[in-house]
């Protein structure tokens, strides 16, 4: 029965990174995986062009940009792989990129350079890669761990999960992770889609549909929660940077409130049309603000008939309300067929924030998104796998 060092479940971000470190401490590595090819996240990730860090994903800046029942727990792992780290070794390899925006960093060509690189990294410390193999068991006794694959039977001495959440499950996701933390003892937290579309009930989306692809800038928030990005209008709902962040917030039954008009002052806007165009309808005064669909869907909310000369003070606060507060409330969102992560999972409790192992299970590690650790969107989750996968392999 073929013995390694370490066996890592799981050839995605945290996986291969976490491959890469234990093969340069001169371990025997072996990554195991049901997928045909590896990476498959990372290929269709920013559009193709993979969106591989940010660097705002930094100790000082990242403590309220990870969503966890313990954000604080991510600190120790980013604070000693950075996003320089890991920009470096894309420059070692002489992939060239750009920053987007808000510290997104984009590869300028395939997201493809990405999986390359790592892959190359892979070979060059000695790592073995075994694709289209399913784990069928996995048992530990005095010596470490067993584990029956499709293929063969194996021992190992440590154990890396890096199996993923739910998401996109056409890439071939599963809750394999979560069934071996059960299985060793560990408490999962509750797990739900996020960075993923909000949906709408039927009459909502009747109003809705006629906005279908427009996209407008926008302040979306929940309780103290905001952001600032591009919200865009779809025929299930809303989506756009804007809504896939507060997504991760959101929970159904709550609402959420958007500002039409970041950091513009309304009351002014319309006090100021009233009196420059007086005979105008209140929604085509409204388009000039923005897209004239979004205008007359307000204007048909608010149902307020008549010229904006007309309008009291009273009137015009009403429909500034609906400008910087419009209030919605989804039904639900587009779960994790779309969903960029999985909130939730392998409970922060049971792990060590420094090397990612199993507190009361001796060389089990879990490492990326199996872990309760979800980043915004933007790099953030994929400089938690670099960095998770990094501190594991440091010490499996």
């Amino acid at each position: 029965m073929p013995h390694y060092d370490v066996v890592i479940l799981g050839a995605g971000a945290a996986g291969m990174m976490a491959a890469i470190e234990a093969g340069r401490r001169g371990r025997s590595v072996l990554v195991v995986d049901h997928a045909k090819y590896a990476g498959e996240k990372i290929r269709i990730s920013g559009g193709g062009r993979c969106n591989f860090t940010n660097i705002n994903a930094t100790i000082d800046k990242g403590r309220d940009r990870f969503v966890s029942a313990n954000p604080r727990f991510a600190l120790s792992a980013l604070s000693r792989y950075t996003p320089e780290m890991f920009i470096a070794m894309v420059k070692d390899h002489g992939i060239s990129f750009h920053e987007k925006t808000l510290g997104q960093l984009f590869c300028d060509g395939p997201a493809t350079q990405i999986n390359t690189m790592l892959l190359h990294e892979m070979r060059k410390a000695g790592v073995t890669l075994v694709l289209e193999t399913s784990v069928e068991a996995v048992d530990r006794g005095t010596d470490g761990f067993s584990l029956q694959l499709s293929t063969s039977s194996i021992t190992a001495e440590s154990l890396i999960v890096a199996t993923g959440g739910k998401s996109i499950p056409k890439m071939g996701a599963s809750g394999l992770g979560y069934q071996l933390a059960s299985q060793f003892g560990l408490r999962l937290t509750e797990t739900r889609p996020g960075l993923v579309p909000l949906t709408f009930e039927t009459g909502a989306l009747e109003k809705l549909k006629e906005l279908s692809g427009i996209a407008t800038d926008a302040i979306v928030s929940h309780g103290k929660t905001a952001f600032e990005e591009a919200l865009l209008f779809t025929h299930r709902g809303l989506s756009g940077p804007a809504i896939l962040q507060i997504s991760s917030y959101w929970r159904e039954g709550d609402t959420i409130t958007v500002d039409l008009l970041p950091h513009e002052d309304a009351g002014q806007k319309l006090r100021a049309a009233r009196k420059a165009t007086p005979k105008l309808q209140v929604q085509t005064v409204l388009g000039s603000f923005m897209p004239k669909k979004l205008a007359q869907l307000l204007g048909e909310a608010l149902d307020m008939p008549g010229m904006i000369g007309d309008f009291s003070d009273k009137k015009l606060a009403v429909v500034e309300a609906i400008l910087k507060a419009w209030t919605l409330k989804p039904v639900g969102s587009e779960g994790y067929r779309t969903a960029e992560v999985t909130l939730g999972g392998v409970d922060t409790r049971d792990l060590d924030a420094k090397t990612m192992g199993a507190r009361d299970v001796p060389g089990l590690y879990f490492v990326g998104e199996v872990v309760d650790v979800t980043g915004w969107l933007g790099g953030y989750n994929f400089q938690w796998a670099w960095a998770s996968g990094w501190a594991a392999g440091q010490v499996a």
